[in-house]
């Protein structure tokens, strides 16, 4: 992190221990130590929520591409529908030459079964 090697760090601790002295360097080492976890440990802090934070938007960036996909899909099928609905106006054909479909009428004869015309009392040989 610091790009500190081995003779620099000895120097640091025969000028702590010039200075500080014996008896009080290891309580100050402990401080030091206690303090240097707790500044790492407020960076680690920071680093993890701005990875979040950046893995939020990320998916936020794909979601609105997604979003975006899914409006462009909507006014593609409802374009495509309106398309289809014009073109399925097909005309009759019957209708352009003059001429009606032939459809059978119905008599009473054949919503009443149990009325007899003249052709139905015939006596069966």
């Amino acid at each position: 992190m610091f790009d500190i090697g081995f003779a620099e760090l000895l120097i640091i601790g025969v000028v702590a221990l010039l200075v500080i002295g014996p008896e009080r360097l290891p309580d100050a080492v402990r401080t030091a130590s206690a303090w240097l976890n707790r500044i790492r440990r407020g960076f680690n802090d920071i680093k993890q929520e701005v990875q979040q934070e950046l893995h939020n938007d990320a998916v936020m960036k794909d979601l609105r591409a997604i979003k975006d996909t899914g409006e462009e899909l909507r006014r593609e099928t409802q374009a495509l529908g309106s398309d289809l609905s014009s073109g399925l106006n097909i005309p009759d054909p019957m209708a352009e030459i003059g001429a009606t479909p032939d459809v059978p009428e119905s008599s009473n004869s054949d919503s009443d079964p149990d009325s007899k015309t003249a052709t139905d009392s015939k006596p069966v040989d």
